[in-house]
């Protein structure tokens, strides 16, 4: 295998994907594509603005197009051009109030039946403008993620005059009977299973008759940074929320404006490939890091600092060598939870245990994260065990097996991560990885050859 810096060809079949096994460091430069959360959050956005809207370098993926083919269902026009990302057109938003056919004050969003796939930001972002439509509004999703919280979207939903026929379910498919209009006002919620149910209120309250006054009641809140991405993108409309308090925010009755918006990389898919040079002694480089994100994958340096590795930033990239070896940490994760299997990757190959916590509320995802990790380690002689509120890894040798992928992108992606040190891993599924990043496996393959992947 002269020349050769894995050692298992990539391929997959009936029987899954086998994990390139790196015999190198590796050394490479690549850039990702878009955020996902912010490319959602845009198309959310564009479709209730007051004007068309064009979105730079977008997510091209399972879960953006769910999200544009929800839009599209409910009136709004969404057009692929020419642009200049290696991943896809740039896209050209026309709600339907630009269209000249509805009042100013309309949304002119029309009743439709939408899959939501798997996507939580779809089921959520969706949930808050579907009263907006004329006429009635059916979500449902992929029976694998039926299971994903949703009372708290639909009490709140009530709260601000939606009607909505969940059967008494509480949960996914549902009926929305839209009115063309939401009243708005003060709602509690507890959104301690997931900040989505914060973001998706935020979103759709901007064209509410009365605005919005959303208060947070529960225990803890996850993902902050996922809020503060809303919020930025919404001042980025001329949409300026107040906070009177850290679970506090007020949302005045102003349609969102029309925009150029650049999407920037997802930085939390950049997490595998930053820690793949640890993992190997090596060194790889994303490339389009930005000086200032609200992206949770944003904290991805000073995390893998302090696990051991060199980070440094020049010329708007971000670059991760290995150091000397992987530490262990203890870490609450509360603000990046979706940065937890990448994590869990890395402490299966460091020289102390680990402890996550912070992460309870992840056994709501596209499956139960914790206990999907915990299995996954156990199953490939590895040390591991679910605790309240997160889990803990004591490192131990690895052997080959099955990983599963559990329909969830994240953990499909620490799969490989773990087979570039083990022989023999593969994973029963990497087409999932399609939900956020269909170029998952060609770009792995590329930055185990040395490849600028630009």
């Amino acid at each position: 295998m002269s020349g050769q810096r894995y050692s298992t060809p990539t391929g997959s079949g009936e029987s899954g994907w086998s994990a390139p096994r790196a015999v190198e460091a590796v050394a490479a430069r690549l850039a990702v594509p878009g955020s996902k959360s912010l490319t959602n959050r845009e198309l959310i956005l564009s479709a209730i603005a007051d004007a068309p809207s064009t979105l730079h370098a977008p997510l091209h993926s399972d879960d953006s197009v769910r999200m544009v083919a929800a839009l599209t269902a409910l009136g709004v026009q969404v057009e692929a051009v020419e642009g200049d990302s290696p991943f896809g057109p740039d896209l050209v938003v026309t709600p339907p109030s630009a269209s000249g056919s509805v009042g100013a004050t309309s949304s002119g969003l029309r009743g439709a039946t939408v899959d939501c796939g798997q996507a939580g930001t779809v089921m959520r972002f969706i949930a808050g403008i579907a009263g907006l439509a004329e006429g009635d509004v059916m979500l449902t999703a992929h029976e694998s993620a039926l299971h994903r919280p949703m009372g708290a979207m639909i009490r709140a939903l009530r709260d601000v005059g939606v009607d909505v026929d969940d059967e008494g379910r509480w949960a996914l498919p549902f009926q929305v009977r839209g009115h063309g209009h939401i009243r708005g006002g003060e709602v509690v919620i507890d959104a301690s299973a997931s900040s989505q149910f914060v973001s998706g209120m935020l979103l759709a309250a901007p064209r509410f008759d009365t605005g919005l006054h959303l208060i947070h009641s529960g225990s803890r809140l996850p993902s902050m940074p996922h809020i503060d991405m809303t919020i930025e993108c919404l001042a980025h409309r001329g949409v300026h929320v107040e906070r009177p308090s850290p679970r506090e925010w007020i949302v005045p009755p102003q349609p969102p404006r029309g925009k150029v918006v650049a999407i920037e990389p997802d930085l939390s898919n950049a997490a595998p490939f930053l820690a793949a040079a640890m993992v190997t002694g090596g060194t790889v480089t994303i490339t389009g890091w930005p000086a200032h994100s609200t992206q949770p994958g944003a904290m991805l340096g000073s995390i893998l600092h302090d696990m051991g590795a060199r980070v440094t930033r020049r010329g708007g990239a971000l670059t991760v060598a290995a150091g000397r070896g992987i530490r262990g940490i203890e870490i609450d994760l509360s603000a990046a939870s979706e940065l937890t299997p990448t994590i869990v990757g890395l402490a299966a190959f460091a020289a102390e245990p680990t402890t996550i916590t912070g992460v309870g509320h992840i056994r709501g995802h596209e499956t139960d994260r914790i206990a999907a990790l915990v299995g996954n380690l156990r199953a490939l002689g590895g040390t591991a065990e679910e605790l309240e509120d997160g889990l803990r890894v004591i490192p131990q040798p690895l052997h080959g097996g099955v990983w599963k992928a559990f329909h969830d992108h994240r953990i499909a992606t620490t799969g490989a991560l773990i087979g570039l040190a083990v022989d023999d891993v593969v994973v029963d599924d990497i087409g999932t990885t399609a939900k956020t990043m269909p170029q998952f496996p060609d770009l792995w393959t590329s930055m185990l050859e040395g490849n600028d992947a630009e």
